[in-house]
């Protein structure tokens, strides 16, 4: 790693680790699926009971975090934000997503999901605000 960037390993593995998360979830989001639980685009149905939906659903919001997670990272990085509360941020970040996804794949309780998702959002918007507050120091 070079020198300019040796601040933010933690972020970095973050960015690498989440592209992990994202690859296991898209192949697990295909398992379980049926002629009988599918939808005429090749959707799982809407079924909270079904295991296949819970994955397919897991999958689907980690991609519509992606883009902002992977941004907001980049720009503190690239902004040179305080490299302490863009660590632990991003890794806080994937820590959150991961319980988020078991929580959603193993059970329906929708509240610990919330919370999840809620923590990742957070630590999104505080590095938004890092990277902003860098970009103009």
């Amino acid at each position: 790693m070079t020198d300019a960037f040796a601040a933010y390993s933690h972020a970095t593995a973050s960015l690498a680790l989440w592209g992990l998360l994202m690859t296991v979830l898209m192949l697990m989001s295909t398992a379980g699926r049926t002629p009988e639980n599918r939808t005429e685009s090749g959707l799982v149905k809407r079924n909270y009971a079904d295991p296949a939906y819970r994955r397919h659903r897991a999958f689907a919001n980690a991609i519509e975090t992606t883009g902002p997670f992977i941004a907001v990272t980049v720009a503190a990085i690239l902004t040179g934000a305080n490299p302490f509360w863009v660590n632990l941020l991003a890794s806080v970040f994937v820590v959150a997503r991961i319980v988020m996804a078991v929580i959603h794949i193993a059970t329906r309780n929708q509240p610990a999901r919330s919370a999840a998702f809620g923590v990742g959002l957070l630590c999104i918007l505080g590095l938004a605000g890092l990277a902003v507050v860098a970009a103009f120091h």
